[in-house]
C-alpha cells in the first residue's frame, strides 16, 4: 500500500497539516495539502501546501522567501491530520505569518477580546510583491 493511501482525505482530497517549529514547539500556522503537496514535501524536505483560494499548489516561501524545511512528518491517531516539524527559514526568527509575524496564532484571547500578543517582525508590504 502506497502511505500516501493511508491518509484519510477529505471530500475535496485535501488534509489539515499544522508545522510547529521543531526547535521551539512554536506552532507556526495551520494550512492544506493535496497528495501531490505532501509527497513533493516529502521528496524535496520543504513544505509545499496547496492552496484552496488559488487552487494550485503553494511552496511556501514562493513569494516572501520564508521558506519552512521539513525535518519529521506526522499522522494523528485518526489518520486525518497532518504535523510537519520544521525550520522556519528567512528572517530571524522566522517568519510563518503573511501578516510578518513568526506564528499566525498571535491573537489570544482576553476579556472577551482578541488582542495582538506577538509583534510583527516585518512589515508584509515589504514582503509582498
Amino acid at each position: 500500500m502506497n502511505w500516501l493511501d493511508e491518509i484519510r482525505w477529505d471530500a475535496q482530497g485535501l488534509v489539515p497539516v499544522i508545522a510547529q517549529e521543531q526547535s521551539s514547539g512554536d506552532v507556526l500556522m495551520f494550512a492544506w495539502m493535496n497528495r501531490e503537496a505532501l509527497a513533493k514535501t516529502a521528496e524535496t524536505g520543504r513544505a509545499v501546501y496547496y492552496s484552496r483560494s488559488r487552487g494550485k499548489l503553494w511552496p511556501k516561501g514562493e513569494e516572501s522567501g520564508h521558506v519552512q524545511t521539513v525535518h519529521e512528518i506526522r499522522m494523528d491517531c485518526d489518520n486525518d491530520v497532518v504535523l510537519l516539524k520544521v525550520t522556519q527559514l528567512g528572517h530571524e526568527p522566522g517568519i510563518a505569518c503573511h501578516t510578518g509575524r513568526h506564528s499566525c496564532f498571535f491573537q489570544k484571547y482576553e476579556k472577551e477580546a482578541w488582542v495582538s500578543v506577538e509583534p510583527v517582525l516585518k512589515d508584509p508590504a515589504s514582503i509582498y510583491k
